[in-house]
C-alpha cells in the first residue's frame, strides 16, 4: 500500500506547476488510485479507531485544513470546502432513528394492537392512545421554532432557562381518541406519576368519551411500556381498576415494545401538532399552556380539550402485593406482559 509519505514528496513535486481545479483533480486521481480506503479523512473523524487514542471531535474547514498542513498539503478552508462538496458531503443535523435492540414479538405485538383496534373501532367501542409529553417551562422562556413578527423585532424572552419558583414546570399528560380524532390533555403542576395519568383518562372520559361512546361496554388503551404507565407499574393498574369500577368498563390494555415510543398514535397525531402550533411561543403561564392546547387544530379536523389538573399528586405511592392479587387482571394469551384486561369489580379496598 502506498505510504502517506510517499504521496506527500509527489504533492510537493507537482504543487508549484498545478493550479486549483488541476491540483484538485490530481487529488482525486491519487485518492481512485488508491482504492477502498482512499478517501477517509472525514469518516474517520466520525467512527474514530479503538485502538489509538485520538478521535476528531469536530470536523469544521479550519480544523481540517491545519490536519492536511500537518501532513504536508498546503490546501485552504475553501479548497476543503469544495472537495467535501464534490465528494458528496454536507453540513446535516442528526437524525434521529435508532430505536434501540430489537426484542421478540416486537412485530407481532404490532399486528396484535392493530387487529385489536380495529375490533375496538367497528363495534364502536373507544380506542385510546396515552402518553405524557415532555415538561415545559412555565415562564418568558424560549420556546423552539420560528414566528413571524416584523423585522427586527422578534419577542424578548430571559437569557437563562431557570424554572421560576412559583411557577415551575407542567407535564402534559394525553389521551387521544383514536376513532374520532380528538384529544385531552391535563395539564399537571406537580408529578407525573401513575395516578395522574389515570385520572387524566377519568377527566377525558367524563368530559369527552362518555358523550362519544353512550353505548360503551370496553374501553381500549394503547400506551407506551415506561413512564408513568408502564406494563410493570402496579400502581397503574390498581388506578385502572379503580376506573373500570367507577366506569363500570372493561379495559383491554395494550403496551407498544420498549424502544417504539414513536409508533403510538397520541405521539404523531396529536403531540406533533400542539409542539407546531405552540413554537416560537414563551408559554407565559400555565392558563397560556392550556389555551395554546385547546387551540390547536388541522385541516383533518383535529379536536383537543386541556384543563389544568391542580391536584397533588406524590411519587412513591406503592402497592403490596396482597393489594395487587385484588386487581381483576386477566393476562392475554399472546405477551400477557403487554396485553391484559381489567374487569369491574362492586368495590375494592386498599391500605397504604
Amino acid at each position: 500500500m502506498v505510504s502517506q509519505n510517499v504521496i506527500r514528496t509527489k504533492y510537493l513535486r507537482v504543487n508549484h506547476s498545478l493550479n486549483e481545479k488541476s491540483r484538485r483533480l490530481w487529488c482525486a486521481a491519487e485518492a481512485l488510485a488508491l482504492g477502498k480506503g482512499g478517501v477517509t479523512l472525514v469518516e474517520a473523524s466520525i467512527k474514530g479507531d479503538p485502538e489509538v487514542s485520538l478521535r476528531w471531535t469536530s470536523k469544521s474547514l479550519r480544523k481540517l485544513s491545519a490536519e492536511l498542513k500537518n501532513r504536508g498539503y498546503e490546501v485552504g478552508r475553501s479548497t476543503v470546502g469544495n472537495l467535501l462538496e464534490d465528494a458528496g458531503y454536507s453540513l446535516q443535523l442528526n437524525q434521529k432513528d435508532k430505536e434501540g435492540k430489537s426484542v421478540p414479538d416486537r412485530n407481532a405485538q404490532f399486528e396484535y394492537i392493530n387487529e385489536q383496534a380495529k375490533t375496538f373501532l367497528r363495534e364502536n367501542q373507544p380506542v385510546i392512545s396515552v402518553d405524557t409529553k415532555k415538561k415545559e417551562l412555565v415562564g418568558n422562556f424560549k420556546n423552539g421554532g420560528r414566528e413571524y413578527h416584523k423585522r427586527g423585532e422578534p419577542v424578548k424572552v430571559d437569557v437563562h432557562d431557570f424554572p421560576d419558583k412559583e411557577t415551575g414546570k407542567v407535564a402534559p399528560y394525553g389521551v387521544y381518541d383514536i376513532g374520532k380524532n380528538k384529544g385531552w390533555v391535563s395539564v399537571g403542576i406537580t408529578s407525573d406519576t401513575a395516578e395522574f395519568a389515570v385520572n387524566t383518562i377519568r377527566s377525558w372520559w367524563h368530559k369527552m368519551g362518555r358523550k362519544d361512546y353512550r353505548n360503551a361496554s370496553k374501553l381500549m388503551i394503547t400506551a407506551d411500556c415506561g413512564g408513568s404507565n408502564g406494563n410493570r407499574v402496579r400502581l397503574w393498574k390498581w388506578e385502572l381498576q379503580k376506573l373500570a369500577n367507577e366506569l363500570g368498563l372493561e379495559i383491554h390494555v395494550c403496551h407498544f415494545p420498549p424502544a417504539t415510543s414513536k409508533w403510538n398514535k397520541i405521539e404523531h397525531k396529536m403531540f406533533s401538532y400542539i409542539s407546531q402550533n405552540w413554537r416560537g411561543v414563551p408559554l407565559i403561564t400555565r392558563e397560556a399552556i392550556v389555551q395554546l392546547i385547546g387551540s390547536t387544530k388541522t385541516t383533518k379536523g383535529l379536536e383537543i380539550q386541556a384543563q389544568i389538573d391542580f391536584r397533588e399528586y406524590v411519587k412513591g405511592r406503592e402497592i403490596s402485593d396482597k393489594d395487587f392479587r385484588e386487581i381483576a387482571i386477566a393476562l392475554n394469551k399472546f405477551r400477557g406482559d403487554w396485553n391484559y384486561t381489567i374487569s369491574p369489580m362492586v368495590r375494592i379496598s386498599i391500605s397504604l
